[in-house]
């Protein structure tokens, strides 16, 4: 990214966090990352932003780590909570009940259960 580009105003924080991911992958440590991004001009609270986004791994799914973190579910975002839930490493919210056997006594309500979805080996469908 160049400075002119950040100058201009044209940030592109998904990019940014790409971006990231490659630094670490080239072996460098998050803070040589945080301090060559803000070198380079880019806002610190882009940066923190930016880190933000690569709990997510490239595969789509929130790391284990993040999702057994002691951060807060509001504090997570959409999409990592979903993740996290899915892989059963988080507790599900709500009154929705599943079918999840075969016998008339199998439906649970999946609220405050760590229950898997589909994807992953559990026994919840995939609506999706």
């Amino acid at each position: 990214m160049r400075i002119l580009e950040v100058l201009q105003g044209v940030i592109n924080v998904p990019e940014l966090s790409k971006r990231i991911i490659a630094m670490r992958a080239q072996g460098l440590k998050d803070d040589q990352i945080r301090t060559q991004l803000i070198k380079e001009g880019i806002p610190p609270r882009l940066v923190e932003q930016a880190f933000a986004g690569t709990e997510l791994q490239e595969n789509g799914r929130a790391s284990v780590a993040l999702c057994n973190s002691s951060k807060p579910n509001s504090e997570l975002g959409a999409s990592n909570l979903a993740s996290c839930k899915s892989q059963g490493l988080r507790a599900r919210e709500g009154k929705k009940s599943h079918k999840l056997g075969k016998s008339k006594k199998s439906r649970v309500k999946v609220g405050g259960h760590k229950l898997k979805g589909h994807k992953y080996g559990g026994p919840l469908p995939d609506w999706g």
